[in-house]
Protein backbone atom coordinates (compact mmCIF):
# COMPACT_ATOMS: atom_id res chain seq x y z
CA UNK A 1 0.00 0.00 0.00
CA UNK A 2 1.63 2.99 -0.82
CA UNK A 3 1.40 6.12 1.82
CA UNK A 4 -1.13 7.73 2.88
CA UNK A 5 -1.47 11.65 4.16
CA UNK A 6 -4.99 12.08 6.22
CA UNK A 7 -6.33 14.90 5.10
CA UNK A 8 -9.33 16.42 7.30
CA UNK A 9 -12.13 18.22 5.43
CA UNK A 10 -15.46 20.02 6.83
CA UNK A 11 -18.44 19.47 5.02
CA UNK A 12 -22.29 19.59 5.60
CA UNK A 13 -23.50 16.63 7.73
CA UNK A 14 -26.13 16.15 5.22
CA UNK A 15 -23.11 15.67 2.67
CA UNK A 16 -21.35 13.43 4.65
CA UNK A 17 -24.73 10.92 5.53
CA UNK A 18 -25.03 10.56 2.02
CA UNK A 19 -21.72 9.43 0.89
CA UNK A 20 -21.52 7.25 3.84
CA UNK A 21 -24.55 5.51 2.30
CA UNK A 22 -22.91 5.35 -1.19
CA UNK A 23 -19.83 3.84 -0.17
CA UNK A 24 -21.97 1.48 2.12
CA UNK A 25 -23.88 0.32 -1.03
CA UNK A 26 -20.79 0.35 -3.25
CA UNK A 27 -19.29 -1.29 -0.85
CA UNK A 28 -16.19 0.65 -0.60
CA UNK A 29 -14.18 2.73 2.47
CA UNK A 30 -14.67 6.61 2.94
CA UNK A 31 -11.17 6.65 2.22
CA UNK A 32 -10.92 4.62 -1.02
CA UNK A 33 -14.37 6.36 -2.43
CA UNK A 34 -12.83 10.25 -1.76
CA UNK A 35 -9.74 9.18 -3.58
CA UNK A 36 -11.40 7.57 -6.46
CA UNK A 37 -13.86 10.70 -6.78
CA UNK A 38 -10.83 13.04 -6.40
CA UNK A 39 -8.71 11.64 -8.73
CA UNK A 40 -11.45 10.92 -11.87
CA UNK A 41 -12.11 15.07 -11.33
CA UNK A 42 -8.39 15.86 -11.64
CA UNK A 43 -7.92 13.88 -14.40
CA UNK A 44 -11.41 15.40 -16.31
CA UNK A 45 -10.37 18.99 -15.43
CA UNK A 46 -6.46 18.27 -17.05
CA UNK A 47 -8.15 16.94 -20.08
CA UNK A 48 -9.71 19.89 -20.54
Amino acid sequence: MPDKTQFNVYLPPELVRAVKHRCIDEGVSLSAFVERILTDYLAEVEEK
